[in-house]
Parts: structure tokens; sequence; C-alpha cells
């Protein structure tokens, strides 16, 4: 938690609602500066499972190993402070883990994209590959964000956590990936079908950081691909797909000023590529920018409407 206090309740409560009754929940104060801690500490008066540490502001990676070395389980599972967990998400994940033997080390799911409402707007992302992921991991990050996974700790621990240097070098952004990667270089990973976490993408969130996030992915994917020349087509087209990403969301949701930096300064994306995604860049810059009577429009058009009334995530009471 970074200056959580808006959503750190109902954050909380998705956690606290888990069907998996045996849980712990360990809260890191990541050096904020407003009410959010005062709120943990409500709920830790009330619940014992809840546990609050404090410490000064030293980033995700820090942040998440503090978490992990605080927890006294054999399995790990992290939450962002503005992220929301169905209330089955753990028990089905455990369930996962446990079918697949001692080879599994990491089991992930299906995530929405929440908005600040916790209204779902995207049902998109839909990864299925288990097993030996590897491969599949340096062509894109199945496993999506941070709030997703659950790990065993001892896959957790050989890998040596969540690697902090990423922040030291002005890049923050993808430790996930690289722990995703390090992780699917020595386990199976398995997968739950189902809609169990909500991802909230939100001004001033790291990941709307645009250009940091694609310095980051860069260091990341350079980190494997010295090892792993073999994928090098898989790298480069992780991180195309990462800067048409981040395009299209500078372009559509903002920050706008970030996206001539994505084009020109960075130069992920060659004009024969930016050629070949013209037509669903237009298509999403459409369906959000448009006059209020066109949205209406595209949205039908694209059924992206029927997305809101999917009853796939279960926000808390």
């Amino acid at each position: 938690m970074f200056n959580g206090a808006p959503t750190i309740q109902r954050t909380l409560k998705s956690a606290l609602n888990q069907t998996w009754p045996a849980i712990e929940i360990v809260v890191v104060d990541d050096g904020s500066t407003d009410d959010g801690a005062r709120v943990v500490e409500k709920f830790a008066a009330h619940d014992k499972r809840v546990r609050l540490l404090r410490q000064k502001n030293a980033g995700v990676a820090a942040a998440r190993n503090a978490g992990a070395s605080a927890a006294t389980g054999r399995y790990l599972a992290f939450l962002d402070a503005d992220d929301l967990w169905a209330p089955e998400k753990i028990e089905l994940q455990m369930r996962a883990l446990e079918d697949g033997g001692e080879d599994v080390g990491l089991v992930y799911t299906w995530l929405a994209s929440i908005d600040a409402h916790d209204r779902i707007v995207s049902i998109r992302y839909r990864p299925e590959a288990e097993g030996r992921v590897f491969r599949e991991m340096c062509r894109r990050n199945l496993v999506g964000n941070g709030s997703t996974p659950l790990m065993r700790r001892s896959a957790f621990e050989r890998v040596g956590g969540y690697d902090p240097s990423l922040r030291s070098r002005g890049a923050e952004g993808c430790e996930d990936l690289m722990i995703y990667l390090a992780i699917a270089e020595h386990c199976e990973f398995r997968l739950v079908r189902r809609f169990m976490t909500g991802y909230r993408v939100a001004p001033g969130n790291m990941s709307s950081n645009l250009g940091q996030m694609l310095r980051s992915c860069e260091l990341t994917l350079d980190a494997f691909r010295d090892r792993y020349p073999q994928y090098a087509a898989e790298f480069d087209a992780n991180r195309r797909d990462l800067a048409c990403s981040l395009l299209v969301r500078a372009l559509t949701t903002g920050p706008l000023e970030e996206a001539p930096d994505l084009l020109l300064r960075h130069r992920a994306l060659s004009g024969r590529e930016l050629r070949g995604r013209a037509a669903s860049l237009l298509w999403s810059i459409l369906r959000h920018r448009a006059p209020t009577p066109l949205k209406r429009v595209v949205k039908r058009a694209s059924s992206y409407g029927e997305l809101y009334r999917a009853p796939y995530l279960q926000a808390p009471v």
C-alpha cells in the first residue's frame, strides 16, 4: 500500500471475504502520507488475521518482499491496495496447486479491468497457457499483474523474491514480469479459467507512467534475452505489444502527452508496425474519445457495453 486510502477498505474486504479459511493478511505501508494506515488499523483491531507493517518508501519490490518475510504460510498471494479479489479466488487456486503437484510453483487466474467504482470495463484478456510456460512468458506476461498469482513460498524463495534493482535504475514497473519469468524457468504454472482478480487502471498508479513502464520492460526482457537468445523473436514481440498497449492507453485514457515520447524517443514501434495496427488503434480511440452519441454506437457495434453486465467478478459488500 502506498497512499491507498481511497481503495484499501474495499481491497481488504475482498481479501477477508475469501472462502479459503486459513489466511493471514499482512499490509505493508510503503511510506504513505495519507490515512490508509489508519483504515488498516481499524480492520486489525477487529480481525486478528490483519497485521500492519510500516516502512520508509522503498518501492513495490521491497514492500512485497517485506510482506513475504513477515508472513508465516507456505503459500504467498500478493494484492495491490487498489485491486480486488473475488471470494473464491484463493480457494480455487489452492485446489489447482494441490492437484498439480510439487512441480507447480504458481497458479494464476483471468483478470477483469475495473474502474474507480469497481465496475468491470474489460474482460478481454483470457490466456490459456499452463504447464511449462517459459517461452509463452517471453512472448507476453500471461499472469497479467501483481494481484493475480498464488505462489509456493519455495518457488518465491528459489528465485530470490522480487528484484528491487529496477527502482534504483529508474525503471520501476515490471517487477511482476521479472519474477514470473524467473519462476517459469524452474516451475510449472496452472490457470484458473475464471475472472477472479479485479485490476484497476487509474491515473497516478505506477502502471500509468508509460515511458517508465516501457523502460522497465526493456530492462527485464534484456536480462533474460542474454540467457535465452533462441527466444529473441518472442522478446521482440513482447516489447512491441507492450509499446502498442501503452500507446493506446496514452491516446485514450492518458496521459496524452506521453504518446509522442513513446513514438519518437523510445522508437518501439516502426512505421510498418503502426500501419499494421492502425485499425485497432483507431477503434480504441473512438471508443474512448468520441462524442458521447458516437461512443454509444461504437460500443454497441463492438458489444463493449455487454462487459458492464458480465457477472464474473463480485465486488465486496
